[in-house]
């Protein structure tokens, strides 16, 4: 399926060639006519791919044809980021003039005419490949069409909640459900509710309409929500049982033992009335669901556990009666043609286009009645007038194919056909992940921008704007959910259905390795490991671009073996493993633009053989609590835009030269006293402080373009003093203050913000006594969360005059829990007019 996205990597190639870096870099190795050449001659292919694309299921020559165009471009590719890393080399020699000869060594490692004659044969040679393809286009009779007219036109999607008008056709369904759920019961303490259905019915939606039920709030004490999936062990379920429970900031349980993880579970559930909602349940071992459902058999009278599964056995098995378990059968075709309208047009829209309904409605029909079906293709043809681009989807002959009775695939699949060549590249990326994970923006903005698969129209963008665009585009194909907004950074998740979809069209080049006997293809060029003990003596292609451990890599002597093998390596992240170095040879990997080894606690030094990857741009190093110190020559890589460290150095002078960092984190620095010390960071954008407990005070004056910041756990921070007179000028949107004692009002720096804070959470600030007078001039402030701040007793005078606050949050501030009650409480007038106000005790 690689060969679908052929466009968006032609296109990208062709946008490198023609920069003015290129062209500086080819004019000095005296490769300039024959680059020039490349870019004609890929430009001349590029305006056939579209077409191609489309045929290539019809033509077995065609499809092999778009395979060999394939393999050359990644080569072409690797050879033109050979150049700009060459470039970049030769910069940071020419402006690092104070470079020790030890640091010079490090980049003088290629003789620079061998370098230009060998670089000089592949490109002629790759020349040469691309011009046969170019002759060979006219067998094929493809039309020209140099520009991919696919877009993706979003719609305004704010809620990461399920919205009711968004349900069609399940009211009596819910109302079975809250018959089930709500009804008193004798005899048994703890009663188990199945949902049960093929997938994508929309089993998991109809849980959450119920879940989120007013009714539901008013009758159970407490309400969890827990998605299942494949995993099932006990001690796992009870962590995120633990997890679901209502929490500002959860706990970290993954290092508890056993007896201690039930501990707090019958903590949190003895007494109470609990609805416990497990979501996408596959297990069918009894014993395993008997010794949970032990556990957690100890809430009131009352308390309910409603399942989704796929299993009707699985629903036998865990239901407390026949009775009690609930089909989930397909929409209706009216309610079916309902969803569909309004998600492929805007509100009213449909009345102008009565043939596009008919045409709809016969596309419904091949939906079988399920929603996620039906929602996709609708949000495909969202703003698509053109009655062509509709029956290409009515009478695509992948409805054809055989197809089980639960198979959604052809309807997914169509969807995804119809996205731009950019977008499906990114797509295939979410096969790298576990199936039902949550995944953070984080992890695939910086994929796609090491890989390159950001289109060249995001260049003026910063990272993270980038990534926010294409998921929000991918959103709005109903390709994700769960969509949850963090501020400076999001989250979210695919439906099992539609991971299922990224492995298919992704499984030529992106594999997840889950044994160590699993075949690995020789044309793969992405790789995750799903576990540290599968790494052995598997055989890897030397083409590899990624290669992701998040669970860690158990064998150092096979590590090595393979970094020193992949030397096109772009992301690399080896994370929670046991090394205490790593390996030399990974300052060989030139193209590296991401590298990530968090939570390597045993990891005390890092090889000065890194200060040779100037191409990186994100450095993760967080919770590496042994490491002590950076290696010297780490200022050279100039290109960083996301660093988040955790070390033992006491000041931190390298980081001035990174002038385009735009994302920093520090965590468990305890020697770091000061930051920013005569330095700007004009760039800075988001940044973050945990646990730094020797930090005193920060000059905000060196970060005046930050938007988000977040400080939690810093002892000694005294956040008041600073700008007592002078307010800076800030343009913060987000702020976090969690656990600082110094606390005891907000930051009179704050005001510099006034015109732009959207969201402040204070939390566990245990001497903050006032919200000052000037509170009420934030007067973009949107969302405001207190929690675990007992003295703070009284709201500022003036909250009435924050019109655009819309939601507060009180939880654990006992005096002021009790004066912002609705009835009779003092601060209550203050308040009455934000649209949602959360009251927890």
């Amino acid at each position: 399926m690689a060969e679908s996205v052929l466009f968006s990597v032609a296109e990208s190639l062709v946008g490198k060639l023609a920069s003015r870096a290129m062209e500086e870099a080819s004019l000095a190795m005296g490769v300039y006519d024959d680059l020039r050449e490349m870019k004609q001659t890929i430009s001349f292919i590029k305006a056939v791919l579209l077409d191609a694309e489309q045929k290539q299921h019809l033509n077995n020559q065609l499809r092999q044809w778009l395979t060999q165009i394939k393999h050359v471009l990644y080569h072409a590719e690797d050879i033109v980021d050979d150049f700009e890393c060459e470039a970049l080399r030769k910069h940071v020699i020419k402006t690092q003039g104070s470079l020790s000869r030890k640091v010079l060594r490090f980049f003088s490692g290629s003789n620079s005419l061998i370098y230009r004659l060998k670089m000089a044969h592949e490109i002629k040679e790759i020349n040469k490949r691309l011009n046969k393809f170019a002759t060979d286009r006219n067998n094929y009779g493809l039309q020209t069409n140099d520009v991919d007219t696919r877009v993706v036109h979003t719609r305004e999607l704010t809620h990461s909640h399920i919205n009711a008008s968004d349900v069609i056709g399940r009211e009596h369904d819910k109302e079975k459900i809250l018959e089930l759920l709500l009804q008193e019961d004798d005899g048994e303490s703890l009663f188990v509710i199945p949902i049960v259905g093929i997938g994508g019915l929309g089993k998991t939606t109809l849980a959450k309409t119920v879940f989120n039920d007013n009714s539901v709030d008013e009758s159970f004490e407490l309400k969890m929500w827990v998605c299942v999936s494949d995993e099932f062990e006990p001690k796992q379920m009870l962590i995120k049982i633990l997890n679901s429970a209502p929490n500002l900031f959860p706990e970290n349980y993954e290092h508890l033992e056993m007896e201690q993880l039930k501990n707090h579970v019958r903590h949190m559930l003895d007494g109470k009335k609990f609805l416990l909602v497990l979501d996408d349940v596959w297990n069918e071992d009894r014993v395993k669901w008997v010794e949970l459902k032990g556990l957690i058999q100890i809430g009131a009278k009352g308390s309910k556990v409603l399942v989704t599964t796929r299993s009707h056995s699985i629903a036998a098995m865990m239901g407390t009666k026949p009775s009690y378990s609930y089909p989930l059968e397909g929409l209706s075709e009216v309610d079916s043609m309902t969803l569909f309208i309004k998600w492929a047009f805007q509100e009213g829209e449909e009345k102008k286009y009565p043939e596009l309904l008919l045409i709809g409605k016969e596309i419904v029909k091949k939906c079988r009645g399920l929603p996620l079906a039906v929602r996709t293709l609708g949000c495909s043809l969202f703003l698509k007038v053109d009655k062509e681009e509709w029956t290409f989807v009515r009478d695509n002959e992948i409805w054809n194919l055989p197809q089980n009775k639960d198979d959604i695939l052809p309807a997914l699949k169509l969807s995804y056909d119809q996205l731009p060549s950019h977008l499906k590249r990114c797509f295939s990326c979410f096969s790298l992940f576990d199936k039902d994970v949550i995944i953070s923006s984080f992890h695939v903005s910086a994929l796609w921008q090491a890989l390159g698969f950001l289109p060249s129209s995001m260049q003026n963008k910063t990272l993270e704007e980038g990534c926010t665009q294409i998921l929000h585009e991918l959103r709005s194909r109903s390709f994700l959910q769960d969509f949850v907004d963090h501020g400076s950074t999001c989250s979210f998740k695919l439906h099992d259905l539609v991971h299922d979809l990224a492995l298919y069209v992704s499984k030529d080049e992106f594999q997840r390795v889950k044994s160590r006997t699993q075949n690995i293809s020789e044309s793969t060029q992405h790789l995750s490991f799903a576990e540290n003990t599968v790494l052995g003596q598997a055989s890897f292609p030397t083409g590899l671009r990624t290669i992701i451990f998040s669970r860690g890599a158990n064998n150092e002597a096979s590590l090595n073996s393979l970094l020193s093998r992949c030397k096109y390596l772009r992301f690399l992240e080896i994370s929670y493993s046991d090394y205490k170095s790593l390996p030399s040879s990974i300052g060989k990997l030139k193209h590296l633009r991401c590298l990530i080894l968090q939570n390597n606690t045993e990891l005390s030094r890092f090889p000065d053989s890194v200060c040779k990857l100037q191409n990186l741009q994100v450095l993760r190093l967080d919770d590496c609590k042994s490491l002590e110190a950076l290696p010297k020559g780490i200022e050279n890589l100039i290109n960083l835009c996301q660093l988040y460290l955790t070390f033992k150095q006491s000041s931190f002078p390298e980081i001035a030269k990174w002038t385009s960092l735009e994302t920093l984190s520090l965590d468990s620095c305890d020697n770091l006293k000061s930051l920013f010390e005569g330095i700007q960071l004009p760039r800075l954008k988001f940044f973050i402080i945990d646990s730094c407990g020797s930090l005193e005070s920060l000059p905000f004056h060196a970060i005046p373009n930050l938007e988000s910041l977040a400080i939690f756990s810093c002892h000694k921070l005294e956040l008041s003093k600073e700008h007592d007179e002078n307010i800076p000028s800030l343009k913060l949107k987000l702020l976090v203050l969690y656990d600082l004692p110094q606390l005891v009002t907000l930051p009179h720096w704050l005001r510099g913000s006034s015109n732009t804070l959207q969201s402040l959470l204070t939390v566990k600030c245990v001497n903050l006594e006032e919200l000052p007078g000037w509170f009420s001039t934030l007067i973009c402030l949107r969302t405001l969360t207190i929690g675990d701040c007992p003295k703070l007793i009284s709201l500022s005078d003036n909250m009435h005059h924050l019109t655009n606050l819309e939601y507060l949050e009180i939880e654990d501030c006992p005096e002021l829990y009790e004066r912002c009650q609705p009835k009779g409480g003092q601060e209550w007038h203050k308040i009455s007019h934000i649209k949602q106000v959360i009251l927890r005790q």
